[in-house]
């Protein structure tokens, strides 16, 4: 989910706990779990720092160990370590079930996302991303801040928000099977589809399309749960050549390659390089496909640069690649 969201869960979570008797009858571990809930809510994200080192990084760690089992675990207890000695008389267990809970429903709502999470390792390094639920999604967003403004005027916490994750776990049901339908109505459009990876939009009923056959890719798009194909590819193999052998040895398109299970590729040769671009094919968004990877050869197939991550224009994706250049 996106920081926004995480941080009204952690509020959220930390209200919750007013119906645990130990928390309520304790002040000073009633101001523990809500400070704890509210850093546990956002810690498994911190990785997030890794953008600014670069794109490749980011991709191949965001949401990865941060997010696993062994992560799960050591995050509260490294948030309590740090809180704890300003508040001695805090309930030490409860405190810590409740910044547990924090943890875990952070990386636990993660895998409903198109984008997913390693939240398996250290048994498997493979996304976990159920994908019926937008990284942003609205629905969830305002019922938080409703349940927070209901607080505020004086409704009680802790059954405030036992309704609201009620209200919220129905709603995860109803888009689990609003998933289902959609991935229906692909099958009977492309009934040799043999993946379709289905993202969500913000709007409840658009679902952006990606499926896969033996010799074909195909994007489009799901309106209420009608079905619209934009584009079909052929599934071209990655040839042995010399320019996508050297290309394929670079850290961008290498970190994009790790993540997109679904994409295209071609190369363009100039009068003094080769271009490598790979274009990820779940995310098309008027008629263009944002999430790419470039690379430049020289006539050696020596790398002069490259670029991975989110461009909506060839203009800006130039002036990137010239920018890395220079």
């Amino acid at each position: 989910m996106d920081t926004g969201t995480h941080i009204v869960m952690g509020f959220a979570i930390g209200g919750l706990a007013s119906l645990d008797p130990v928390v309520a009858g304790s002040h000073a571990t009633t101001i523990g779990v809500m400070i704890a809930t509210l850093v546990g809510s956002q810690a498994p994200d911190i990785d997030t720092v890794l953008k600014l080192k670069n794109n490749a990084i980011y991709i191949r760690n965001h949401r990865g160990i941060t997010h696993s089992i062994p992560a799960v675990l050591l995050w509260p207890l490294l948030i309590i370590a740090v809180l704890y000695p300003f508040i001695p008389e805090a309930n030490l267990l409860h405190l810590w079930l409740w910044t547990f809970l924090a943890v875990f429903l952070h990386v636990f709502v993660d895998i409903f996302n198109a984008y997913g999470t390693q939240a398996l390792r250290p048994f498997s390094s493979k996304w976990v991303a159920l994908g019926f639920i937008n990284t942003f999604d609205p629905i969830i967003f305002i019922i938080h801040i409703i349940g927070l403004f209901l607080w505020a005027f004086g409704a009680d916490p802790g059954y405030t928000f036992l309704g609201v994750y009620i209200v919220l776990a129905d709603y995860y049901f109803l888009r689990y099977f609003a998933q289902r339908r959609v991935k229906k109505k692909v099958l009977g459009i492309i009934p040799d589809a043999k993946t379709i990876i289905l993202s969500p939009t913000m709007r409840y009923s658009h679902w952006r399309v990606a499926a896969m056959t033996d010799s074909s890719f195909y994007v489009g798009r799901a309106h209420n749960y009608q079905i619209e194909i934009y584009d079909k590819y052929h599934r071209i193999p990655i040839p042995e050549t010399p320019e996508l052998n050297a290309a394929r040895q670079d850290k961008n398109l290498s970190a994009f390659l790790s993540f997109s299970p679904v994409y295209r590729w071609e190369v363009q040769e100039f009068e003094d390089m080769y271009q490598v671009r790979f274009i990820d094919l779940r995310y098309r968004s008027n008629g263009h496909y944002p999430f790419v990877a470039v690379v430049h050869l020289d006539k050696n197939y020596q790398i002069i640069t490259s670029y991975t991550g989110w461009i909506f224009s060839e203009e800006k994706l130039q002036k990137k690649l010239d920018i890395l250049t220079n």
